[in-house]
């Protein structure tokens, strides 16, 4: 009975777990996935109100997205709900494989408040996959019209179904702060249509971005309902009731909606509240044609219309997932082996930081990686011979010391001393004068003084042999933080300059390039310090033993001229 206990148990167990095994990677031939993380706890955007439909946009960049295992126009793009089953509507607004840039909208189908469990999967990676079929309007129901002014140039601006297009073609701007963004010359962008109306007590919601170079003038306006700007000091009217706001900085993006109904007339700037009045019983209708930018210069993205009161957390939800804020929008790079692993083998910090390098921080890794095996290889070459030649030498100065004849001293085993092959030289050179033979005359002054200079010179050639590749040493202690921060700069440049084309300035796009540049440093000082301690360290032993070559040379020539001179 207990092993058939036992044996349920386990079937029971693998039941458990194979459905989550088998949803761990939706398509294997899917090669990467970004899991994009929008955090609504108290770590991230709080919000405590479980929002439906909700259209956010997934901004893909090189540190949360392998371009290159994509395809070039993006057209292998998918997006997967949390399950790992359920595909989920998107619409992909910008793709540049050349400069690694991307947003995606996607509508969420429920997000959940107070967690970081609202997870949303981006797959690509299949040179197979064919484009889907795809349509901007994504929104939920309530969305009367949503402009996010992508298009060509010379082309009115419409909304995602594209039944609300404006009167006249709009400049456009290519990077505004999510995609497209629209010029505004001081005259105003105007659509209209029967879909954009209400009473004059609502429902009705506003939302859109600006960033002004005029800091007053109309920034919408429609029927008896207003959003104005006065000196940078914005304010929402609707007949005589008045919600007033916070300025907003000149060449800044700032968020700012409004809603009608309930009674109030509010104001958001950025997410936040900024100003509430009651609305008059008598408010004369919302209707009529839209217009934006009366009196304004700048750029505006992303105009929302909504037939309903868009809530404090949906206004604060959809202002922190546009502008991508760090807090609640956490994306990063899988695969199907990190995947499968679970989520406690997903990227560290240092495999980021690799998959982030770009091929000029490549190109000086890898010579550092070169010059750090080259300098590995002196350092313990030349340890080696240092180690070598002490016992060596130690052992020759004894033998040398305590003979009582200087010709015949015993240098056999004694291959990597130094001063025995400066004592085999002397020996040549006394050879040649006969000295030690049966009645050979004695040295002269002269003759001592050419012996010397003939050991001396051998001596320097014994410092050559020391100090050979030593060079190789000096070169990877100063030129490896130099490589190093060449890399680190050109990094910073590639990042900014990627930045600049995109338009879009948030942490999540700049940390990763910036931290992967910053690696080429790191590479060249983990070259550049463990050489310095090689080279002092070795440096060192060297001037011991060129020291005691030094003296053993003015020791032998000494004896040699005590025992063999001429007196």
């Amino acid at each position: 009975m207990t092993i058939a206990r036992k044996f349920s148990a386990t079937l029971l167990a693998a039941a458990v777990c194979l459905p989550t095994l088998a949803h761990a990677w939706w398509n294997k031939d899917f090669h990467q996935r970004t899991k994009v993380v929008l955090n609504t706890s108290a770590q991230g955007v709080e919000t405590k109100e479980a929002l439906s439909g909700v259209a956010v946009p997934l901004r893909l960049h090189s540190g949360n997205f392998d371009f290159l295992s994509a395809k070039p126009d993006g057209s292998d793009i998918r997006v997967i709900a949390a399950d790992d089953k359920t595909p989920l509507k998107f619409w992909v607004e910008r793709f540049d494989g050349a400069n690694e840039l991307g947003v995606v909208w996607v509508q969420l189908p429920n997000t959940l408040p107070g967690t970081d469990k609202n997870v949303v999967h981006v797959y690509a990676g299949n040179e197979a996959a064919t484009a889907e079929s795809t349509s901007p309007a994504l929104f939920d129901g309530a969305m009367a019209a949503a402009i996010t002014f992508a298009g060509q140039a010379g082309e009115p601006a419409a909304d995602a179904s594209g039944q609300v297009k404006s009167a006249e073609p709009v400049v456009r701007e290519v990077n505004g702060l999510i995609g497209v963004a629209a010029r505004l010359d001081g005259q105003p962008l105007q659509w209209s249509s029967d879909k954009l109306k209400a009473a004059g007590s609502g429902p009705y919601s506003v939302a859109l971005w600006f960033k002004p170079e005029a800091l007053t003038g109309t920034l919408f306006k429609q029927g008896s309902l207003s959003l104005n700007l006065d000196g940078g000091k914005a304010f929402a009217q609707l007949g005589a009731a008045v919600a007033s706001g916070g300025e907003l900085p000149p060449s800044a993006w700032a968020h700012l909606a409004v809603t009608v109904g309930n009674g109030k007339l509010t104001l958001y700037i950025n997410g936040t509240q900024a100003g509430q009045a009651d609305v008059p019983a008598a408010a004369a209708p919302i209707d009529g044609p839209v217009a934006v930018g009366q009196g304004l210069t700048g750029l505006v993205d992303q105009l929302e219309v909504a037939s309903t009161v868009r809530s404090a957390d949906w206004v604060k939800f959809a202002h922190a997932a546009q502008s991508a804020d760090a807090k609640l929008v956490l994306a990063n790079t899988q695969t199907p082996e990190t995947a499968d692993a679970g989520e406690a083998h997903e990227q560290g910090h240092f495999a980021i930081l690799v998959n982030n390098l770009t091929v000029d921080a490549w190109v000086v890794i890898v010579i550092l990686g070169i010059m750090f095996v080259i300098a590995a290889w002196v350092m313990w070459d030349k340890a080696l011979l240092v180690g070598r030649a002490d016992k060596d030498n130690s052992k020759f100065l004894q033998n040398f010391r305590s003979a009582r004849d200087v010709l015949a001293v015993e240098t056999n085993g004694m291959r990597h001393s130094q001063l025995a092959r400066l004592y085999e030289a002397g020996l040549r050179e006394l050879k040649k004068r006969d000295v030690g033979r049966a009645g050979a005359a004695k040295l002269s002054g002269a003759s001592i003084d050419a012996v010397k200079a003939a050991v001396d010179a051998d001596l320097i050639r014994e410092s050559h042999t020391l100090n050979s590749k030593i060079v190789l040493l000096t070169i990877a202690i100063s030129g490896g933080p130099f490589l190093g921060l060449l890399g680190t700069v050109v990094g910073v440049m590639i990042t900014f300059a990627a930045i600049a084309a995109a338009g879009d300035v948030n942490v999540n796009a700049i940390a990763p390039g910036i931290a992967a540049a910053l690696l080429a440093t790191v590479a060249g000082l983990g070259v550049a310090i463990p050489a310095l301690f090689g080279y002092n360290y070795l440096a060192a032993r060297i001037k011991n033993i060129s020291s005691d070559m030094g003296i053993f040379v003015d020791e032998f020539v000494t004896r040699v001229a005590e025992t063999h001179g001429a007196r």
